[in-house]
Formats: C-alpha cells, sequence, structure tokens
C-alpha cells in the first residue's frame, strides 16, 4: 500500500469524523460523497469522479460515476453509515435498487466503513469491512491490514476494463442486461409526462404507432439505440459515441442513422446517462475482426440476443430462426418450381419475379434466394449481368419486420451482398 494512500484514507477517515460530528440536517450519503471522490482521486492517477445528478422524478443513479483517463470504469453506490455493502442483506427500496444495478458491470457499493465490489451482479474480490463506525472513529475505526485491502479493492474498481466478447453468442449476453438497464430507464423516464422522453413517445406515437404503450416504446428505444451502436462498431467505427454511430450510418442505414439521433437529443440522453454511457463503452471494446473469425457475427446473434435480453418477448414474437441448412433447402426447391413449373430461367433473378417475405427477420430467406439467382446468373451470362441482375432483385424483395434488432441485422447483411 503506497505511504500516499495511507495519507489519503487517514484525511478521508478524519474528514468523515467531522462531517458526522457536527449536527446538520443534511442526507448521510451526501455527507460521504466529497471524502470519497477524494479517497479515489488520491488512489492512483487519471481518476475523474462525478456525482450523478438525479434527474426527478425519473429514478436512481449510481452516487458517483468514475473515470480514468476519461473512460467510464465503474460506479459507486453510497450508503448511510451502518446500512452496510453486502447487498444479499438489503431489503425494500434498496433490495429494488439493487435489481437494477446488478446489470452495472463494475459497481461499489459503500456505508464508509464497508466496502464491496461487484461486477455484472456478482461479488468480485475480498469484501471489506473495518473494525470500528469511521464516522465516530475516524482514523482508529481501521487497522493496516484492512487499509492495504481497501487499497487492493479501489485499485480493482479503477483498473476495470471491457473484456471484447470472442463469440456472437457472448456478445448477446453482454449486451443484453444493459440494454434491459437502458429499458427499465426508459420506461421510468415516459411515466414523468414532463420528461424530455415522454415527448418523444408522444411524437412516436402520433407518427408511428398509435396505440404502443410505454413499455413498448421504451423497448423499441432500448434495442434501436444498442443495434444502431453495435452496427457501426461492426461496420469500422472506433471512437463510438451515439453521434459518431449516427454519422458513420448515414451512408448505408439512413433510418437507423436518423432514428439515433432523434432518440439521443441532448435532454432526453442526460434522463438516462449512465446505461447509455456503459453501452457506447461496451460496444467500443467489440473487436469485429475477432468475431468473424467464427463465422458471421450476425447468423444467430437475435435469437441469442433476446434469449438474454427478454425470453417471453421472444417467445411472443417467435424469434426462432430456421437453420440454414433448411433455408437452403427451400429456396433451391422453389428455384426449380420457378424454372420448370413457371418458366423463369433466372428463378429469383427474373425480373417478373417478386419476392415477398412478412416476417423477414434477420432477412435470412430473401437473401439466401438473392444469392441463388445471381449465381445462376452468373453461371449463363456471366459476371457482367450482375449489376442489372441485382438491380432487379433490389426493386423485387421485399419484407417487413416488426423488431428493429433483426431489422437492423437484415439491413446489415443486406448492404454487404448488395453494395
Amino acid at each position: 500500500m503506497p505511504q500516499s494512500f495511507r495519507e489519503a484514507l487517514i484525511r478521508f477517515a478524519r474528514s468523515l469524523q467531522q462531517n458526522f460530528a457536527t449536527p446538520v440536517d443534511a442526507n448521510p450519503e451526501d455527507q460521504l460523497k466529497a471524502p470519497i471522490q477524494d479517497l479515489l482521486q488520491s488512489t492512483t492517477e487519471n481518476v475523474q469522479t462525478r456525482t450523478e445528478a438525479q434527474v426527478q422524478n425519473l429514478g436512481g443513479r449510481p452516487d458517483i460515476g468514475i473515470a480514468v483517463s476519461n473512460l467510464l470504469c465503474g460506479y459507486i453506490e453510497l450508503k448511510a453509515p451502518g446500512k452496510g455493502a453486502r447487498v444479499n442483506r438489503f431489503t425494500g427500496a434498496d433490495r429494488k435498487q439493487w435489481e437494477k444495478f446488478k446489470a452495472l458491470p463494475n459497481v461499489l457499493y459503500t456505508d464508509g466503513s464497508e466496502w464491496a465490489l461487484y461486477r455484472s451482479g456478482e461479488p468480485h474480490g475480498d469484501q471489506v469491512r473495518f473494525s470500528g463506525d469511521v464516522t465516530e472513529e475516524g482514523e482508529n475505526a481501521f487497522n493496516e491490514e484492512q487499509a492495504a485491502k481497501l487499497h487492493t479493492l479501489l485499485m480493482d474498481l479503477l483498473s476495470w476494463q471491457p473484456i471484447p466478447p470472442d463469440s456472437s453468442e457472448a456478445l448477446a449476453k453482454t449486451l443484453a442486461p444493459l440494454c434491459r438497464l437502458l429499458r427499465e430507464d426508459v420506461l421510468v423516464a415516459v411515466r414523468d409526462a414532463d420528461s424530455a422522453l415522454a415527448s418523444l413517445a408522444r411524437e412516436w406515437r402520433q407518427y408511428l404507432f398509435p396505440d404502443a404503450d410505454d413499455a413498448q416504446f421504451a423497448d423499441t428505444y432500448a434495442q434501436t439505440l444498442t443495434y444502431a451502436l453495435l452496427l457501426a462498431r461492426l461496420n469500422g467505427e472506433e471512437q463510438l459515441t451515439t453521434a459518431s454511430a449516427a454519422n458513420a450510418l448515414d451512408s448505408g442505414h439512413g433510418l437507423l442513422a436518423q432514428a439515433l439521433r432523434i432518440l439521443t437529443q441532448p435532454q432526453a440522453r442526460i434522463e438516462i446517462a449512465v446505461p447509455i454511457e456503459l453501452l457506447e463503452r461496451m460496444i467500443r471494446a467489440v473487436d469485429p475482426a475477432r468475431l468473424r473469425q467464427r463465422g458471421d457475427p450476425w447468423l444467430y446473434f437475435y435469437e441469442d440476443f433476446l434469449s438474454a435480453y427478454d425470453s417471453r418477448l421472444r417467445n411472443s414474437y417467435g424469434v426462432y430462426y430456421t437453420p440454414m441448412p433448411v433455408i437452403g433447402a427451400q429456396v433451391r426447391l422453389v428455384a426449380e418450381l420457378l424454372e420448370a413449373r413457371f418458366n423463369k430461367p433466372l428463378s429469383y433473378a427474373d425480373q417478373d419475379v417478386v419476392f415477398l417475405d412478412p416476417g423477414v427477420g434477420t432477412a435470412a430467406y430473401p437473401l439466401a434466394a438473392i444469392e441463388h439467382g445471381l449465381r445462376v446468373v452468373e453461371e449463363r451470362f456471366g459476371s457482367g449481368m450482375l449489376g442489372a441482375k441485382a438491380t432487379d432483385c433490389v426493386r423485387n424483395f421485399y419484407g417487413f419486420e416488426i423488431l428493429v434488432g433483426p431489422y437492423a441485422v437484415g439491413r446489415s447483411e443486406n448492404s454487404q451482398l448488395l453494395p
């Protein structure tokens, strides 16, 4: 344990002892904020802390946000002295709050004398409990061993880095809880009629889905933002933010780009800043090349995602994808019928053939049909005809999808096949 941390911890303890010795009408958690921020900034270099503004009527946020070298790394949730930091003992409002915060990938709970670090709902590292109450005993509340353990725990908190997922299934499991956290925050916000998100929800219903309720808006919001960010990252955007993602999507995904700009207008973003910042940081860490080493990362991603995100939603929309070998067999069978029974020698690429998929999902069927048709064109006429026939396919293929996730996947796959 560095001498500088030991000295900072003593200052922290004396500050708390002084704060709580003075009778004031102040929230106990608020009296912890400044001393804990000072302690964190003394733990290692380039630590930035901010007090998370609790937007009126829009639900709870962790008390302190932490960045290292301007990169978000975690949060601290403060509890009144004596309440402890072991979440399995929480009841009532504290328990309800934990059910939300456990989606956070790196959050430290403390009441000043007890400290516990949690990652995605699981305890991480050794919990630290001082021998005494630091608000009453100051520096006499802990010994050297406890101080050293706290230094280790805080360094663990501050050294967090997103782990790049190495498969589409791992990516789905990483993003699903953060998308769910975003959905919950949006739902809380839209229930306040004066919030910016409530205004967005009213416009969304007015122009697009008049019968949709707040829960459906919150779900669409969360999935649209998550998939727009992910699509921009997989298309090569490196310094990922919602603004840069919208710019990156303009050329090939204009609808998603505009939706992202509208949904993350500044005042709305303030109301749900925590989950948005986490999604930006987590998706920025995704390595597209690493994911593609195991094949097409989009192939069954949405099914995996929706299963982890909301299995009931998956069941209600029937998101169970047909295996590619089955799709291939069915596409070839219909192609034979088009050629033999309907005199369409180019099958799906014939200009008189119209393809309609009313529940297109990730567009596996139309993409397989287009690939088949263009392969027939190349075999019969050479590659010079591919451009014209690809244009015919674009005009004659139609698909409808109610969920934004599969739409984003299908749109991406389509843009790669038909530049």
